[in-house]
């Protein structure tokens, strides 16, 4: 068996909803949200900056789940905040652990009304032996259809708040005893190392298009990166867009954050199929934006992602290309080896057609690191995420016959230049 399942419960089999809504919880909140929850249960105005910093400590420092642990905050205020509010976390369905360590959490948000049921969407944990990063959604769904993208084939649901953006970093840390005080899982691979925290790096790369949520994926990374409070880096923190082309420049400017292109091609011609989005913003406009993105140098370059479809992008000749087209870019790629799903029309490029397409970027220059295929026996790797409800349920895909599970393991062996940053 290629994965193991360590919990899984089935939609038809969660609690009924409570015909009253649940007291809404202040977990992933930001600054100004906290202050207005204050507000609204008749905190005074002059209290608000203090009691937003004791919130703001006790949430994201030590990850408290009672108001009861919160030691500098007086009875009458704890109980107070339990009247009205909860610090709920979103809901872990099931946990999947691939061969390889990394995890995979189905997510039901908290339902947001009586007749919600809570969206569900997907977050992966890949672990390193100097990191941990996590993988997070932005959307329940996608509007964009590239068509070797598994998550491109489920429809677009609604955009997740930043609220249940900053969430699935609060669950990770939850679920991985990321927090001060907890204990680790002995399972899968955990960093280790002084300082080290198990999720150090964020990738925006899970299900939607982070650039089609702006404000909300803006404001998440602002609460992410607060030095108070979760403290992640913004230089480990990366923004993957398929080109929205208007937004690149502001998303500079707002986070500051890494930004990753999802480029594919060369040419606008086949760019066009595999990411639709281009006929909009074609490759010209994109490559100007990313020229002009704020804070980008030889120091910190843009990562261009490029997946690995045999017989579709993969010669010499748009290698070739792809040098002539990042030329004057402060820029690196990331070579993908395509993770296939059920019903994709696409394969992956033969190993030596990829080292050989490597090659010729890494002597023209560039580094062309070639992506460590992660988590492909749970599908958690690049291009697999979909929501549970509309792909293969987890015990069907463990009636996998022995070869499509030999296939699976071989590919996450396959040798790598550099594993995902």
């Amino acid at each position: 068996m290629t994965s193991t399942l360590l919990a899984e419960t089935s939609v038809d089999a969660a609690p009924a909803i409570s015909s009253e809504p649940a007291k809404p919880s202040l977990v992933g909140l930001t600054r100004a949200q906290l202050a207005e929850a204050l507000a609204a249960i008749g905190v005074p105005a002059r209290e608000h900056r203090m009691r937003v910093g004791q919130l703001w400590h006790w949430i994201y420092f030590h990850g408290v789940s009672s108001f009861d642990a919160m030691l500098n905050v007086s009875k009458t205020m704890r109980a107070q905040l339990a009247e009205h509010y909860s610090l709920t976390r979103p809901q872990v369905v099931a946990e999947q652990i691939s061969v390889d360590g990394t995890r995979k959490w189905l997510i039901r948000m908290n339902p947001v009304d009586a007749r919600d049921k809570g969206a569900e969407i997907e977050c992966v944990y890949i672990p390193e032996s100097d990191r941990g990063t996590l993988c997070v959604s932005s959307q329940v769904g996608c509007t964009l259809t590239c068509t070797f993208c598994h998550t491109g084939t489920q429809r677009l649901v609604r955009n997740l708040t930043t609220q249940e953006i900053v969430q699935q970093l609060v669950v990770a840390r939850d679920m991985l005893g990321d927090f001060p005080g907890q204990t680790p899982p002995t399972d899968g691979l955990i960093p280790s190392g002084e300082g080290v925290r198990a999720v150090s790096n964020i990738v925006f790369m899970g299900m939607g298009e982070p650039l089609y949520n702006f404000d909300q994926v803006t404001d998440a990374i602002g609460v992410l990166t607060d030095g108070e409070g979760l403290s992640l880096s913004k230089r480990r923190i990366t923004v993957s867009t398929s080109g929205v082309v208007p937004q690149i420049g502001p998303l500079g400017d707002a986070s500051g954050t890494m930004l990753a292109i999802s480029l594919h091609a060369t040419n606008d011609e086949l760019r066009n199929t595999l990411v639709p989005l281009n006929k909009k913003y074609p490759i010209r406009d994109l490559m100007a934006a990313c020229r002009a993105y704020p804070g980008a140098s030889n120091a910190r370059r843009i990562t261009f992602e490029y997946v690995m479809l045999k017989g579709v992008n993969d010669s010499p000749a748009e290698a070739r290309e792809l040098v002539r087209l990042l030329k004057g870019v402060p820029a690196k790629i990331n070579l993908i080896p395509f993770n296939p799903w059920p019903g994709t029309a696409y394969e992956c490029s033969d190993w030596e057609t990829i080292e050989r397409f490597s090659d010729i970027v890494f002597n023209a220059g560039y580094a062309s690191p070639v992506r460590t295929p992660r988590g492909r026996d749970i599908l958690a790797a690049c291009g697999q995420l979909k929501s549970e409800t509309e792909k293969l349920r987890a015990r069907a895909r463990l009636a996998l016959d022995d070869e499509d599970e030999q296939a699976a393991l071989s590919a996450t062996e396959a040798p790598s230049q550099q594993p995902l940053s």
